[in-house]
């Protein structure tokens, strides 16, 4: 069987790769965290994926606090950029292909049009910077490459529904911002499509999220009309939650990805994200 790495398994999307590939008869995922592996680690990447020896490597992990990227910039480099170049490194020894997955934070979220794979990434917060340096070790690195881009990634573990809900538990009503737009994206979407190029040689730097587009507000409100829940949304602006809870790196105010790489070279498409979450209500929440 082909093996692949899978690196911060834990995490949602790592979970989602996982349940992608259950099953699978062809590949056999040999998953990592950091406790087995420390991406950072140039030397100890080396010798793992040597012995290994992996048909592909799938980079799920990140430091994603946005906040603490801010005030933690060196960490933020090891996890986000040097992580991916040894990865890359190790792939190029191997003869592996790499999956990276990225962000829509390396653009400036300043703009009023889906953001495409030729548009020039300028991205304005340290996970962005770090994000981006993490694609361009990727791609100076090795060769056969997949880098994904994402956002708003939700799927099994913690992340914004789970956020949400739990707090409509305990209160009539909640404060989310109305002008940040993007397009909520499910794990399990995201995993089909990696899982769709991993056995391609469609090299090269892709978009990866749900179809359409919706404020957080919106979302929300989507959140608690599938599960029921009587919970009010006060929709205020990206300025008045910063006064509410201060935060040291600001949120692009428009993320929305244009999946054109994926259109153009393979006809791959994501779910709508309104269906996306009805299915990942269906399936965790419910």
């Amino acid at each position: 069987m082909k093996k692949i790495i899978v690196t911060g398994c834990n995490g949602q999307l790592g979970r989602a790769i996982n349940r992608e590939y259950e099953g699978s008869t062809e590949y056999e995922l040999v998953n990592t965290d950091v406790e087995e592996l420390d991406i950072t680690d140039v030397d100890a990447v080396l010798r793992f994926a040597g012995e290994i020896n992996p048909y592909a490597i799938i980079n799920c992990a990140a430091y994603t606090n946005v906040d603490k990227c801010e005030t933690d910039a060196d960490n933020a480099y090891r996890i986000n950029a040097i992580g991916p170049r040894n990865l890359a490194i190790a792939a190029s020894e191997c003869g592996a292909k790499l999956v990276h997955v990225s962000t829509d934070y390396v653009f400036g979220g300043d703009g009023s049009r889906p953001y495409t794979e030729f548009d020039a990434p300028a991205p304005k917060s340290m996970y962005g910077i770090t994000k981006l340096a993490g694609e361009e070790f990727v791609k100076n690195f090795t060769s056969k490459y997949f880098i994904v881009r994402t956002a708003w990634l939700y799927g099994e573990g913690k992340n914004f529904v789970k956020t949400m809900l739990r707090l409509s538990e305990n209160n009539g009503e909640v404060n989310v911002v109305m002008d940040q737009i993007g397009s909520p994206t499910s794990a399990a979407q995201l995993a089909g499509a990696i899982a769709s190029l991993l056995p391609t040689s469609n090299y090269g730097t892709f978009h990866g999220t749900c179809e359409g587009v919706c404020s957080w507000a919106d979302f929300t409100e989507e959140i608690f009309r599938l599960t029921g829940r009587e919970c009010k949304v006060n929709r205020i602006t990206s300025g008045q939650y910063k006064t509410m809870f201060p935060q040291s790196a600001d949120r692009p105010a428009y993320s929305v990805l244009d999946n054109y790489m994926l259109r153009l070279t393979s006809g791959y498409r994501f779910a709508d994200w309104k269906d996306a979450i009805a299915a990942y209500v269906r399936d965790f929440i419910e």
